[in-house]
Order: structure tokens, then C-alpha cells, then sequence
């Protein structure tokens, strides 16, 4: 299993890679049902987010976001 999450970064325009100690789970509720998501905290706090299929969030071991 990977040890960590690619996200794009769009402030710095690259594909950045983010630990997974800084990756949390995410569910975004809409007005269609629930859209599944990372959300990953660079070095400097600011947060990327990435949405995927149910399955590749139920397999990533992370923490639900609070």
C-alpha cells in the first residue's frame, strides 16, 4: 500500500505527494448524495483536496476529517 496520497496543488501548479500522517478521510454532502474525498495538509497548512470512488476511500487507513 502506497504511503502516500497525490494531490494537484493548484496555488503552485504540480502534482504534489502528502504523507498519509497528513491525509484525512472526507465525505461532502450534495444535493445529489455523498461525494467521497481526501483532504491532505501540505507543509505550510494549507489544504488539497481530492475527490474518489467509495472503494479507494474505504481502503485507505486514515482518520475521518472532524
Amino acid at each position: 500500500m502506497a504511503d502516500s496520497v497525490e494531490f494537484y496543488d493548484i496555488k503552485h501548479k504540480t502534482k504534489v505527494n502528502i504523507p498519509l500522517d497528513r491525509v484525512r478521510k472526507v465525505v461532502f454532502e450534495t444535493k445529489n448524495g455523498k461525494r467521497f474525498g481526501f483532504r491532505g495538509y501540505t507543509d505550510d497548512d494549507r489544504k488539497l483536496t481530492k475527490f474518489t470512488s467509495r472503494d479507494s476511500w474505504d481502503a485507505l487507513n486514515v482518520p475521518e476529517e472532524e
